[in-house]
């Protein structure tokens, strides 16, 4: 007597999660902090400050650089906010060694020669001493050689640009603090503070 035959197991279904909300974070990176969230090194790194899960940098800010950083989940934001074509503008306060002459403004204003090509015109202006809060270290200063501030606005995204123009024009950079991107900046936050904005850029 044959058995039955048994059913076929019916192919069970995944139910899919429902898609994250839109989310973008404005951080403001402390000193010595790599923009990524692992490192095999055991060196500091946004998890250290930023416990969100599926989010990431939309665009970099050297570990030695310090200030606004944009986080997202949003790859077409990420992507509107970090591509150089769209130009968005990147503002700077770049304490420097020296004091900076008309001429050296202007060299920053008119594009600077790099090795890998023109940069594009900056905005250059010198700047008041900002308040912002203590680096930790310190810069090391050269008693012999006074240093001023300058705010610097580009629209590229090249390794180390800003501290790559200021050394062309004779003015190496002590100290780089991004404060804004487009219409976000840091406003208020202190090292290692974000808040959440609206996922948008209009």
């Amino acid at each position: 007597m044959s058995r039955p035959k048994r059913p076929a197991p019916r192919p069970y279904r995944v139910a899919k999660a429902a898609p994250a909300e839109p989310r973008l974070i404005v951080l403001n990176k402390p000193f010595d902090v790599l923009t990524q969230f692992n490192d095999d090194q055991g060196r500091a790194t946004l998890k250290d400050f930023v416990a969100v899960p599926g989010v990431y940098p939309a665009g970099r800010l050297d570990r030695d650089s310090e200030g606004l950083l944009l986080l997202t989940n949003d790859g077409q934001l990420q992507a509107k906010i970090a591509d150089p074509k769209h130009k968005l503008a990147k503002t700077y306060w770049v304490q420097v060694e020296g004091e900076a002459s008309a001429e050296q403004l202007q060299q920053l204003r008119d594009g600077v020669q790099l090795n890998d090509g023109p940069t594009l015109p900056a905005e250059a202006r010198q700047l008041s001493e900002p308040e912002l809060w203590p680096r930790n270290p310190p810069v090391r200063f050269r008693k012999s050689v006074p240093t001023s501030w300058l705010e610097l606005v580009i629209r590229e995204g090249r390794n180390r640009q800003v501290r790559r123009m200021t050394a062309a024009v004779g003015l190496p950079t002590l100290r780089l603090v991004r404060v804004r991107i487009g219409p976000w900046s840091l406003d208020g936050l202190q090292p290692g503070e974000w808040r959440d904005l609206p996922p948008s850029l209009k």
